[in-house]
């Protein structure tokens, strides 16, 4: 998709990565659990929480400006908590080029593997990670208070960290 810039996160950039998280989250994973009263707003409130907490450590994308994706990464480690697009431009490779920014940003950082997880059920997000290079290491529950017990899928992807100098020219 032409136009996708990726760039830093910005505090005023939480409330519309918030949005975003939480529709791709009711489009992508609320179908595999069953729906509980108050359930939404209790991941909406999650999700909130995690950008406002995590946006230091997030990536974005914009298209003319509009941020329509998020990558971030857990401070210290080489793992991916996080990965939305918005669902009308999900399948346009904005998760690609985010994730791809992503494990550059790890790989200069030294790390020689990156973790994620999804859902088990989320039949869609399993294969996009195994498409960008990916493979399942493992499944376990993932049960959260006031969530459906599901199953997760741990994956991991090895990266090759640059490891020479950077002479000037």
């Amino acid at each position: 998709m032409p136009g996708i810039r990726i760039r830093k996160a910005e505090i005023t950039d939480a409330p519309r990565l918030a949005d975003i998280a939480y529709r791709a989250w009711e489009k992508g994973i609320l179908p595999i659990l069953a729906d509980r009263p108050g359930m939404r707003e209790a991941e909406r409130r999650r999700l909130s929480h995690a950008v406002g907490h995590g946006w230091r450590s997030t990536i974005v994308a914009d298209v003319d400006g509009v941020v329509v994706g998020w990558c971030s990464r857990a401070p210290g480690r080489s793992y991916i908590p996080y990965l939305f697009v918005v669902p009308e431009l999900q399948g346009h490779g904005i998760g690609s080029a985010l994730l791809d920014r992503m494990e550059t940003l790890l790989e200069l950082h030294g790390a020689e593997r990156v973790h994620l997880e999804t859902p088990a059920d989320h039949v869609r997000a399993v294969r996009f990670y195994e498409r960008q290079g990916y493979r399942i290491l493992a499944l376990r529950p993932d049960g959260r208070d006031g969530h459906d017990p599901f199953v997760s899928v741990h994956l991991e992807k090895r990266l090759k960290p640059y490891d020479g100098d950077i002479g000037e020219e």
